[in-house]
């Protein structure tokens, strides 16, 4: 009787158990309308980070968390909807605090109601860029029939009222990237790379946010910097058309005309930022003389590393793929020779790890047990070095040929 017992009330309990990344529900807002309009709302990618790896709320039914930003200054209104609630009296349980936990990440100041929303939305018109211009475009937007234009800015804790916006605008990292975490603002090393669009309400025109990037610059012996880029999002609503790469090369354009910039790397990058990283930097590099066909068909080599650090500030590392990239492009896939002669190439730099591997196995054969060693050894077998090697190899020629493709269209 108690087993019964039992399943029925785990069961009664399951019904009030939300998914979270359903449960929130995020709106960038332009106008009134928006706030009723179901095709402005986007759910997170991520929610474990605020309410654990499960990704669930437990003690709701019909859990609804409202997050609606106004589109340009980000003024938020958070409110949390439900059809019913476990109650402690009858239930014996308690229902997950979710305010505490959405109010830990979004900042103090945000609106409860509605009105107060919709009244805050008439000040927008006066919400500018924060910062300094750094490039204009335009993308054509099918939908409007029209081209839309966008504007990258580069800003500062000292531009009024930008360490308020930034810390709302922040919030939007829970729940996009996977291992977020916001920054310390009093560092001065900091730079942000903001990307608005412009709009036009009642005659007036207005800025929506559509993404941006925080870089910080480390110091490097004895007078030079190395921006590493920390994160970047561009929002959901924008995804998808090409703002990460406006992006990006604005951000290397920006640091290329400073004489005491080494070279930008990133920090813990996604396979998503590697490849745009890719089509960035293979952009800016394919027209530079030492990247000509000839050159590329005689290997890598130091004038590579040289000019693409000098003129772009672009890592060794990152210029190895560029060359890749770039031969890739240059090769006849066709023909036996040339082809065998791309993939040795490549291999040749994919087989560093295992060869370091091989050193370090060498240096304990001077200092282990033979029992040991063989354990050692046996993690290693060659025909699998092979057979991987083989399987890097293919996956990088598609990311490569994914990139030419995107270059070919841009």
């Amino acid at each position: 009787f108690l087993l019964l017992g039992l399943t029925a009330m785990e069961k009664k309990l399951a019904e009030y158990k939300c998914s979270t990344n359903e449960a929130i529900q995020l709106k960038l807002v332009r106008f009134p309308e928006d706030l009723e309009d179901d095709n402005t709302t986007f759910n997170p990618e991520y929610s474990h980070q605020v309410f654990g790896d499960d990704e669930v709320a437990f003690g709701y039914k019909g859990l609804k968390i409202l997050l609606y930003y106004i589109a340009g200054n980000l003024s938020t209104l958070f409110r949390i909807e439900y059809t019913s609630k476990v109650n402690e009296k009858f239930d014996c349980v308690e229902a997950d605090d979710i305010e505490s936990k959405i109010r830990e990440i979004i900042p103090p100041g945000f609106c409860t109601n509605t009105d107060d929303f919709v009244s805050l939305l008439e000040k927008e018109v006066n919400f500018k860029p924060f910062g300094m211009l750094l490039h204009t475009y335009s993308v054509h937007n099918e939908e409007a029939g029209e081209d839309i234009t966008y504007q990258i800015y580069k800003a500062d804790m000292t531009c009024p009222g930008f360490q308020e916006y930034h810390e709302r605008l922040q919030t939007f990292l829970m729940w996009f990237i996977e291992t977020a975490s916001f920054i310390d603002i009093d560092d001065e090393r900091w730079n942000y790379f903001l990307v608005f669009e412009k709009y036009n309400k009642d005659g007036a025109t207005l800025f929506a946010t559509v993404g941006y990037m925080t870089v910080y610059n480390y110091y490097v012996y004895p007078d030079k910097t190395r921006p590493r880029v920390s994160q970047m999002l561009i929002l959901p609503p924008f995804q998808g058309e090409g703002h990460g790469a406006q992006l990006l090369e604005t951000v290397h354009r920006y640091y290329m005309s400073s004489p005491t910039v080494l070279d930008i790397t990133a920090e813990d990058p996604s396979d998503n930022y590697v490849k745009l990283r890719d089509f960035v930097l293979v952009k800016l590099c394919q027209d530079l003389l030492c990247f000509s066909p000839e050159k590329l068909m005689q290997g890598f080599s130091q004038e590579m590393v040289m000019e693409a650090q000098q003129k772009l500030k672009i890592n060794k590392q990152h210029t190895r793929r560029v060359y890749e990239i770039l031969r890739l492009r240059a090769t006849d896939m066709g023909d036996a020779e040339q082809s065998r002669s791309y993939r040795l190439d490549v291999k040749r730099r994919l087989i560093g790890p295992y060869k370091k591997k091989q050193r370090e196995l060498a240096k304990m054969r001077r200092c282990l047990r033979p029992e040991e060693l063989t354990n050692q050894l046996n993690q290693i077998d060659l025909n699998m070095q092979h057979e991987q090697l083989e399987e890097s190899f293919q996956q990088l020629v598609s990311d490569y040929r994914r990139v030419l493709e995107r270059l070919a269209q841009a």
